[in-house]
């Protein structure tokens, strides 16, 4: 009697992969073959990034497959927003510790439906067995010279972030505690796992930003890597910076700003700009229907000072998340 045959690598790749995302006209050759073979356009540099999602680091093994699938995409795509580039292409480094096609069939949902809202095509990748993790490296367009970068900051620039920040990481908290039946437990875990990366946000602040960032590990670690690339200070006004109901609450309940400014996986975007701007940017948030607050400025001494509503300053006891170090 003949058994079944075991799925592949390569049967993996065909029914899941090969034809998941948009085709481009840049790729000559995607999927199937040794590489791929790219185009890029004329008049335009290459932004190239990479992120690798580990079990239990990075996400809980109980996640939706699909959520995951959009995650793994979306927190590259966070990091073209931040430089304002137009995304591209993807290749996909999957590593899995059985094979379990329902499960990689709502993964690769999850990231397709992403990769098919901004035009990206998945153009190769590979598929191991081992512990899980999920590498997804991207590429995209930026005109050349029009790129944002960590290292413009000016002293008196005003800071601004997009969107709200700490919901992702109270829904983490609350995770780790066993409290996911609350009534706002839904939304605030879709920050965590669902991230929506601000590309055209940062796509628009070309020319109009003077340095930016996506917040992926905390506030005061991100901001931290545009003052040192810029060799400048900030004054940030704890009041000013954008918070849900659900993360206030929870952050004066604790007396504790760790919550907004430390505890990551946002993934907005912060950004400098001349004061002279500010109009701008108020119009672009209403176009883009995208809230921006100014929360700071940047200033001389080098350092990163935080100031409650009565002038008072605060001292952090953490800036946000660090592989190797000793508490994360």
């Amino acid at each position: 009697m003949n058994q079944p045959r075991a799925t592949t690598e390569f049967d993996i790749i065909r029914r899941y992969f090969s034809a998941l995302t948009p085709s481009r006209d840049d790729v000559d050759v995607g999927i199937g073959d040794d590489a791929a073979l790219l185009q890029v356009p004329r008049g335009m540099g290459l932004a190239v990034s990479i992120d690798t999602l580990v079990a239990g680091v990075h996400f809980f093994p109980d996640v939706s497959p699909e959520s995951l699938g959009h995650k793994a995409l979306a927190v590259n795509l966070s990091d073209l927003a931040a430089m304002g580039a137009e995304p591209a292409w993807a290749t996909l480094a999957l590593t899995l510790s059985q094979v379990d096609e329902s499960w990689i069939a709502a993964f690769s949902q999850g990231f397709a439906a992403l990769a098919r809202r901004y035009g990206v095509q998945l153009v190769g990748g590979d598929t191991t067995l081992g512990p899980m993790s999920i590498t997804v490296q991207i590429q995209g367009f930026v005109p050349t010279g029009e790129g944002l970068r960590r290292n413009g900051a000016r002293v008196g620039d005003d800071i601004f972030v997009t969107g709200s920040l700490g919901e992702a990481a109270l829904a983490l908290s609350r995770l780790q505690r066993g409290l996911s039946e609350l009534p706002d437990a839904g939304l605030l875990k879709a920050r965590l796992e669902r991230p929506q990366p601000r590309v055209e946000a940062g796509i628009a602040l070309r020319g109009m930003a003077s340095s930016a960032i996506d917040l992926s590990d905390g506030l005061l670690a991100d901001l931290g890597h545009i003052l040192e690339s810029s060799g400048v200070g900030a004054r940030l006004e704890l009041e000013d910076i954008p918070l849900s109901r659900a993360v206030a609450t929870a952050l004066h309940a604790a007396d504790d700003w760790s919550l907004a400014v430390a505890g990551g996986d946002d993934y907005e975007l912060c950004f400098t700009l001349p004061a002279e701007r500010r109009a701008q940017v108020s119009e672009l948030a209403r176009r883009l229907d995208l809230p921006m607050t100014r929360i700071g400025r940047i200033e001389e001494t080098p350092g990163l000072r935080c100031f409650d509503a009565a002038g008072g300053q605060w001292m952090p006891t953490r800036y946000g998340y660090q592989h190797f170090s000793a508490n994360g």
